[in-house]
């Protein structure tokens, strides 16, 4: 199955790890893939404690704010062929593509290259992908769209994001 959580609403990325939890508390290993981060996230401390959950990064230590640089596009296809190698290696029965739909939309990564990704999934592997700004293509070959919206957020009244919160 294919799941997508998007939206420009909080919790994408927190409903995605919630579901990686269920998974390994069923025995499933799981693999999650981080596009665009690569700082000390707090969740890569407790994930790091459960022995088939694996986290990796395919970012840098800073946002992008305007033009992505050569590096971050660097990180990203290295993060892409790295989620390739795991969906074909066979080793894990989930598989979370963190931020995939900003990398896409900033540029980083092309839509036909993460839809590719998505047809040569077997069956057996559970592809969530997480992010604002999912294109058409990949909605369009989801079993489930979550879309997050945003409603009411604390930022908008001044208050900053919060360690253990937002990260």
């Amino acid at each position: 199955m294919i799941q997508v959580y998007t939206g420009n609403g909080k919790g994408k990325t927190t409903a995605s790890l919630g579901l990686a939890l269920r998974a390994s508390g069923a025995g499933l290993k799981v693999f999650i893939g981080q596009f665009l981060k690569g700082r000390a996230y707090s969740e890569l401390s407790a994930l790091k404690k459960i022995k088939n959950i694996r986290i990796e990064q395919f970012g840098n230590n800073h946002f992008i704010r305007q033009k992505p640089s050569p590096k971050d596009k660097e990180s990203a296809a290295k993060g892409l062929e790295r989620i390739s190698e795991v969906i074909l290696g066979g080793s894990y029965e989930m598989v979370i593509m963190d931020e995939v739909n900003v990398a896409i939309a900033f540029g980083l990564l092309r839509a036909e290259d993460v839809i590719k990704i998505i047809r040569n999934t077997p069956a057996r592997i559970e592809l969530v992908l997480t992010g604002r700004y999912a294109k058409p293509g990949i909605l369009k070959i989801a079993d489930l769209i979550s879309e997050i919206k945003d409603k009411k957020h604390y930022f908008q009244s001044g208050i900053k994001a919060r360690r253990g919160i937002e990260f």
